[in-house]
C-alpha cells in the first residue's frame, strides 16, 4: 500500500487568488479615490537578495494595479537622510504603504526607521502601534507573514479553534505576531525557541506546527504529530557536496510529509503569501480613503 502523502498548502495558488481579489477592489475604488494605491519600497545598498525581493514586490504591484514608488539609496546613506525620506512619504497623499527592505547596512538602526513610518502606511505591519493593536485584538495593519499563514489555513478550511498550535521562533517579524494571531483564532498556543528544552517533546504535541527559525531541516519526522498541519516559514540556501545550492525550509520535508495531513512547500508556500499580504495591507490602507 502506498504511503499517504500530506496535502500541499499551495501558497502560490492562494496568493494568485488574493491578487485577483485585490485587482477587482482597486478597479472598484479607483474612480472614487481618483488614483491607484501606492506602495513605496525603500532599499539601501546593493544586497543581491534584497534587490531580487524588491523586484518581485514591484512586479506583484504591477499585476494588481498598485503604483510602485521604489527608492534605492546608496549603502553610505545616513540615518538622518532615511528618516527624512520616510517622513516625507508618510505625509505624501499618493502613498498608501511604506516598506523598508531589510536587512539594512550595519550603521543604520532599523527599529528607529520603522517607527518613523506612519502607522496607517505600515505595509509590513511592524510598527509598535500596529503590534499593540494586534495585542489588544483591535483592527490594524498586520505582520505580513503570519497574516498570510492564517489566510492560507482558512483557504483550506483548516479550523484553528481549540487546536494546540506550536510556534517555533519568537522574532517580532514572525514568531510573536504569529502566536497572537493564532490566539485570535481561538487556538491554544505554545511558543518554543532556541532555549526551549526538549524541543521535540513540545512540537510532537502540536496540531498546528509553525517553524520560523531559519535552521535548515530542524524539524524532523520524530518531532511531528501524525496528522498535524505543518507550516514551514524557513528559507535556507544550502550547498550540496557537488557545490550546487538550493532552498530548503526548517522542516525535513520528505519525511514529515509522510506524517502530516497538510504541509507547506519551500519554495511556493509561505513566501508568496507574505508578498500577497503586503499588497493586501496597502489596499486596506488605500480603501480607508473612501470612509
Amino acid at each position: 500500500m502506498e504511503p499517504k502523502i500530506a496535502k500541499l498548502l499551495d501558497g502560490k495558488a492562494v496568493a494568485a487568488k488574493i491578487n485577483l481579489e485585490l485587482s477587482a477592489t482597486i478597479t472598484k475604488l479607483q474612480p472614487q479615490i481618483g488614483r491607484p494605491p501606492g506602495l513605496a519600497v525603500l532599499m539601501v545598498g546593493d544586497n543581491p537578495a534584497s534587490a531580487a525581493y524588491v523586484r518581485g514586490k514591484e512586479r506583484a504591484c504591477a499585476k494588481v494595479g498598485i503604483a510602485s514608488f521604489g527608492k534605492h539609496f546608496p549603502a553610505e546613506t545616513t540615518q538622518a537622510e532615511l528618516l527624512s525620506a520616510i517622513a516625507a512619504l508618510s505625509v505624501d497623499e499618493i502613498v498608501d504603504g511604506i516598506l523598508v527592505q531589510l536587512p539594512l547596512p550595519n550603521h543604520l538602526d532599523a527599529k528607529v526607521l520603522l517607527h518613523q513610518i506612519a502607522p496607517n502606511k505600515d505595509a509590513d505591519g511592524l510598527h509598535e502601534v500596529n503590534l499593540g493593536r494586534l495585542v489588544r485584538g483591535e483592527p490594524g495593519l498586520r505582520s505580513c507573514t503570519p497574516y498570510g499563514i492564517v489566510r492560507l489555513l482558512k483557504e483550506y478550511d483548516i479550523s484553528l479553534q481549540g487546536k494546540h498550535a506550536v510556534v517555533v521562533g519568537r522574532s517580532i517579524l514572525v514568531g510573536k505576531p504569529m502566536a497572537l494571531m493564532l490566539l485570535e483564532e481561538d487556538a491554544t498556543v505554545t511558543i518554543a525557541h532556541s532555549r526551549s528544552s526538549d524541543l521535540g517533546a513540545i512540537t510532537k504535541n502540536a496540531d498546528i506546527l509553525v517553524s520560523a527559525v531559519g535552521c535548515p531541516e530542524l524539524i524532523t519526522a520524530e518531532m511531528v504529530k501524525p496528522g498535524a498541519v505543518v507550516v514551514d516559514v524557513g528559507m535556507n540556501r544550502v550547498t550540496d557536496a557537488n557545490g550546487n545550492s538550493h532552498l530548503v525550509g526548517d522542516v525535513s520535508f520528505d519525511s514529515v510529509a509522510l506524517l502530516a495531513e497538510f504541509i507547506t512547500p519551500v519554495p511556493g508556500g509561505v513566501g508568496p503569501m507574505t508578498v500577497a499580504m503586503l499588497l493586501q495591507n496597502t489596499v486596506n490602507s488605500y480603501s480607508q480613503k473612501c470612509k
